[in-house]
């Protein structure tokens, strides 16, 4: 069920603190910490605490969940004291979304060229 924690999903435990993270904020209902495979010297994970699948179904669903996502990639943005960043959403295994539960990829610390890849 939608916004239900999964049992198999890494990002539903980091929510619960079942898998180590680091933190860098956390609201009512986010959760942001860094990735473990940085793409940028500055490189933030921006979660829903509830399991959506992905940036799709969070929005369709839960719209004002989303919107605090986006949200919180600015203060952590603000807060890495980033000039320039970047926010990401991958949707779909073939866009490079690896694990299943929506979230917002914040990038920064060097130039960020477009397109990407």
């Amino acid at each position: 069920m939608a916004g239900e924690p999964q049992d198999d999903c890494l990002f539903c435990k980091v929510v619960s603190g079942t898998i180590p993270a680091t933190i860098v904020r956390e609201t009512g209902t986010t959760v942001a910490f860094r990735d473990i495979n940085p793409q940028a010297p500055t490189h933030v994970l921006v979660i829903p605490k509830a399991h959506y699948r992905d940036a799709a179904a969070l929005a369709a669903a839960a719209p004002e969940l989303a919107a605090d996502v986006l949200r919180e990639t600015r203060a952590v943005a603000e807060e890495e004291k980033l000039e320039s960043y970047r926010t990401v959403f991958n949707t779909g295994a073939g866009a490079g979304q690896t694990v299943w539960h929506a979230h917002a990829h914040v990038l920064g610390g060097r130039g960020l060229h477009w397109p990407p890849g």
